[in-house]
């Protein structure tokens, strides 16, 4: 875990992945996948981890418990809970923060024209809102955070005045968000400046730090929080992958990778250990469900892949010539065969922990198992195998139903096929074979009748792990109940794509059924003694 250390030059990474990341539509995690996220972001050195908003529901609330309770170490970073400017969220975030080392209440109110319409009041009454949430954190906690939601498209007068009273009742860190992704990058410069020097308590040699927290809508997200740091912004609030609503937040990987880059313009630091930045990217995009484009910056596929002839003579010669960071400087490796099937355990474990998995006793075993299988299938198993492999093992949904086995009949002649056999949590075995437009919809069909989950695929996305004909699959999927209200995600990788389909919908489908609590009251068909065996023509 990289070792935090402050001083004047020190941006502070703020990330809000578990909170503005997991509003993204079909981002949401159950709570140890949201334990394990925030492990690694400690271990990436994030300074401040927003667990969450405690107030949004009785299990937003444990998630940010356990967060605290688990993560939030002496050593480690401040734990954070989001919460309105309203009594009750406060208390809320409070009980779920409270057992950290080091807790911090973050509380906004809107104060745009736009905003305060939304909830019917005045900017009188805005003023008294926040020195009463302010305060009230104030005597909970001694950090405190405060955000003048769409400060973007706020009356700057009006925004000083915001600022100023919640300087007045306590708040240590004054956050300026561009909550719609409106500003353009020179006006968000001269908007920080201004309300940097006009705050009063808050400017030069104060102990209020300034923060920024962008949004995407216009692809500036980026750009706007790093004019932020130009003009003494010290903390940044990132997501991993830079998801979040809508067109996602700024990415925490872009603009710290942006300051290691460029130290002689910046002249400025973080504490993230950069090398887990390709780690903690696949582990959110993976628990997710929500793949990384291919050319996205820094965590990209193509990323530091060169296909031109130019590119690839320049590389060839020096890498300096097209690549201004090293694949090793995020934590990529490089080698194309890493393990074959005649590897060891041994070898297979010292890999691993080359990737920072720490895996031994029958963990080990199990990922040898599959190991041997992929290695049997395919001639050069890669990093990038091995990351697969051990997300897909280790990193899975609660199983209310589990995959037996899957035979698909697929051609040009007939129609396609698939016979699927799950097991229940209660032990049963129930196969089904059904009809569908093709294998994966087949193979789903089949599934849909087992589990007695209705539900509507919105997404599937497939992409190879690695390149040849015998890559690695990996399959994410997106599906939501018939009237919309919840989306889930699923993930899966295999050597057949088919099978990696399957593991996908399987994860999702479990998903689903555990956020609609219907795990203990969906029951598949048929004697829990004996095989269901059914046919569908649907």
């Amino acid at each position: 875990m990289s070792k935090r250390t402050y001083d004047d030059n020190t941006v502070i990474i703020f990330d809000t992945t578990l909170r503005d990341g997991e509003q993204s539509p079909g981002a949401t995690l159950s709570s140890a996948e949201k334990l394990e996220i925030a492990r690694q972001l400690s271990n990436l050195g994030v300074d401040v981890i927003e667990a969450g908003f405690p107030a949004a529901s009785p299990d937003d609330l444990k998630a940010v418990q356990r967060i605290a309770q688990e993560i939030g170490t002496e050593d480690g970073p401040t734990i954070c809970g989001l919460s309105r400017a309203v009594e009750s969220d406060i208390l809320t975030a409070w009980e779920g923060v409270k057992d950290a080392a080091k807790p911090r209440i973050h509380t906004f109110l809107g104060t745009s024209p736009q905003h305060l319409a939304m909830v019917g009041i005045t900017q009188e009454e805005g003023l008294e809102r926040i020195r009463m949430g302010v305060t009230l954190a104030k005597s909970l906690c001694d950090d405190v955070e405060f955000s003048p939601m769409d400060a973007g498209r706020t009356d700057m007068e009006y925004l000083i005045q915001a600022c100023t009273v919640a300087v007045e009742c306590g708040a240590t860190t004054l956050n300026i968000p561009d909550t719609v992704g409106y500003v353009m990058p020179a006006e968000w410069e001269e908007k920080l400046e201004q309300l940097i020097s006009e705050t009063p308590g808050a400017g030069p040699g104060s102990n209020v730090v300034w923060s920024v927290h962008c949004h995407n809508d216009l692809g500036l997200a980026t750009a706007n929080t790093l004019a932020g740091v130009k003009v003494g912004v010290r903390q940044v609030e990132v997501t991993i992958n830079g998801i979040g609503e809508r067109a996602g937040n700024t990415s925490l990987e872009e603009v710290v990778m942006a300051l290691h880059t460029r130290k002689s313009f910046y002249k400025l630091r973080s504490n993230i250990d950069s090398t887990q930045i390709m780690k903690t990217s696949r582990m959110v995009s993976n628990y997710m469900g929500m793949p990384i484009q291919p050319n996205k910056a820094i965590v990209g596929a193509n990323a530091f892949a060169h296909e031109s002839g130019i590119h690839q003579d320049g590389v060839l010669k020096d890498a300096d010539n097209f690549e201004i960071m090293t694949p090793e400087s995020v934590g990529l490796h490089q080698s194309k065969l890493v393990l074959g099937k005649h590897s060891g355990r041994h070898a297979l474990r010292v890999r691993l922990e080359e990737l920072g998995y720490k895996v031994e006793g029958d963990a080990l075993n199990q990922i040898f198992g599959r190991f041997k299988i992929l290695a049997d299938a395919k001639k050069n198993v890669t990093d990038a195998d091995l990351e697969a492999l051990m997300t897909d093992e280790f990193h899975k949904p609660e199983e209310f139903f589990t995959l037996g086995d899957i035979q698909i009949v697929c051609g040009t002649m007939g129609m396609p096929t698939a016979t699927v056999r799950l097991l229940s949590g209660a032990g049963e075995e129930i196969i089904v074979a059904a009809v569908g437009t093709g294998p994966v919809d087949a193979a789903y069909r089949a599934i849909d009748q087992i589990t007695n989950c209705p539900n509507t695929l919105i997404e599937y996305n497939v992409h190879s792990v690695t390149e040849g004909i015998d890559a690695l699959g990996e399959v994410t999927v997106r599906i939501q109940t018939p009237d919309g209200s919840r989306v889930v995600g699923g993930y899966g990788a295999d050597s057949d794509i088919i099978v990696s389909s399957v593991k996908a919908y399987m994860a999702a489908v479990n998903r689903l059924i555990a956020a609609l609590g219907q795990g203990e009251t969906i029951q598949p068909e048929g004697d829990a003694a004996t095989i269901n065996v059914k046919t569908s023509q649907e």
